[in-house]
């Protein structure tokens, strides 16, 4: 084989190796990525449900606070006219 043959293979196989081990370190870092996008998703996921069940939570005291106010205002009412009626 003459001298420009086999230069032109080795520079073949370099290209072929560079452009592979390219590829190789362009796919881990694509990995590393979403790995580290999904881990994000996933703590933002977990503070939507936190605070659905927060909101729940409060819908609910509100509505036990609602409650006791209007007892408390009827008792209040019940007991003016009491003493009115003394």
């Amino acid at each position: 084989m003459s001298s420009e043959i086999i230069s032109a293979l080795i520079s073949l196989t370099g290209a072929a190796l560079g452009t592979l081990t390219g590829i190789i370190i362009n796919s881990k870092l694509t990995s590393y990525r979403l790995e580290q996008l999904e881990k994000k998703v996933d703590k933002h996921n977990n503070l939507v449900e936190r605070t659905y069940i927060i909101e729940q939570r409060l819908a609910v005291s509100e509505e036990t606070q609602r409650t006791a106010e209007r007892r408390i205002s009827d008792l209040e009412a019940k007991s003016f006219t009491r003493l009115k009626g003394v």
